[in-house]
């Protein structure tokens, strides 16, 4: 039996929002799905499938590209396992990369904690003080944003 689900079931079932989907389309991550006569989105168990890898993939940290690539080694498999292996080693040097900046983050953020014992009025904290500092481009804790280390 056939699926057809509307996109709205298809982001229940796969617990992805629909601008989601609407733009892995729109990236050409998922295939573009077929059109009832009332131009509704039908989409189909392929959707369901691809749309699971990927959200697989997201979950890795893994960029769009690299899921691109991965996608085209799963849809043309010969060969292609060879090259998975190197873009996955790829993707842990990235990570290992990472964990080294936010481990240097992190010893930057105890040293500026370390600046302010015990804690004072705020025209006395030297946290604040080392802070306005840095934002003039003087102080030594500014650094470069840390990508991906949290959310908003």
């Amino acid at each position: 039996m056939e699926l057809k689900l509307k996109i709205g079931e298809l982001a229940r079932r796969s617990q992805c929002q629909s601008e989601t989907i609407r733009f892995y389309e729109r990236e050409g991550l998922l295939p573009v799905p077929r059109r009832t006569a009332g131009n509704y989105r039908v989409y189909g168990r392929e959707h369901v499938e691809r749309l699971a890898f990927i959200r697989n993939c997201r979950a890795l940290d893994m960029t769009l590209d690299e899921i691109r690539q991965l996608l085209r080694f799963r849809d043309l498999p010969q060969d292609n396992c060879h090259a998975a292996h190197a873009l996955l080693d790829e993707h842990v040097a990235h990570v290992a990369a990472r964990i080294g900046e936010l481990q240097q983050l992190e010893r930057q953020l105890k040293a500026l904690r370390r600046q302010c014992q015990p804690a004072r009025s705020e025209r006395e904290c030297r946290i604040l003080d080392e802070l306005s500092q840095s934002t003039r481009g003087g102080g030594k804790h500014a650094a470069a944003h840390v990508r991906g280390t949290h959310r908003g």
